[in-house]
């Protein structure tokens, strides 16, 4: 397939301005996972120097692709360890949604800015790097937020299962990966998160 010199052009811009945005969302993903741990008691993301800003300590080379060419990703996990905690449970849901959090905050943050100083953003580089900032921070929490492992949401899930369970959970783990590939390319999770971003950013707007 063959392209202009305006839509090659067009695509250049559009990754150039994704960038900052996607290395953004999981720094900053990631440092909300190692904060919250770190307040619950538990320093080894700091220790291992995990506790920053810094998109060097916390990119996935894959993860960061998929995030630029379909608004979901991950970044690399950041070590946890619950027996740190009073209630590791409990505890590891609350560091587990930390970083959809912190997307979301972001997010809310850019459209509050849009909203109450639209003079900044009157240039069209700028309304477009917002949009873009939006959408992958919304999107990288959405899909972290899924339930199957090693995601955010499987951790959240975890807490509420009985015991019983646990083993199911434990096998899932194992081929969880497989498990999202497939949805990925059986176009369900884009759906799945399609109708889920859309229905977060109604409420954030």
């Amino acid at each position: 397939m063959f392209f202009g010199s305006g839509d090659l052009t067009s695509k250049l811009a559009q990754f150039l301005l994704s960038l900052p945005a996607v290395l953004w969302a999981i720094s900053f993903h990631e440092f909300c996972h190692g904060y919250v741990a770190m307040r619950l008691g538990d320093p080894t993301a700091k220790l291992d120097g995990r506790l920053s800003l810094n998109p060097l300590d916390h990119i996935d080379p894959v993860g960061a692709l998929f995030l630029l060419l379909f608004r979901f990703g991950w970044a690399k996990p950041v070590p946890i360890n619950p027996s740190y905690f009073k209630h590791p449970k409990r505890d590891m849901a609350f560091v587990s949604l930390a970083g959809a959090a912190g997307n979301l905050l972001t997010a809310f943050v850019c459209i509050q800015l849009v909203k109450f100083f639209p003079f900044l953003f009157q240039n069209y580089a700028l309304q477009q790097f917002m949009l873009i900032m939006i959408y992958m921070n919304v999107g990288l929490a959405v899909f972290n937020l899924i339930p199957i492992p090693p995601l955010d949401g499987s951790r959240v899930l975890y807490a509420f299962l009985p015991n019983k369970w646990l083993h199911i959970f434990y096998e899932l783990e194992r081929y969880g990966m497989f498990i999202i590939f497939a949805l990925v390319l059986l176009g369900i999770i884009p759906r799945i998160m399609n109708s889920l971003m859309g229905f977060v950013l109604s409420l954030i707007y």
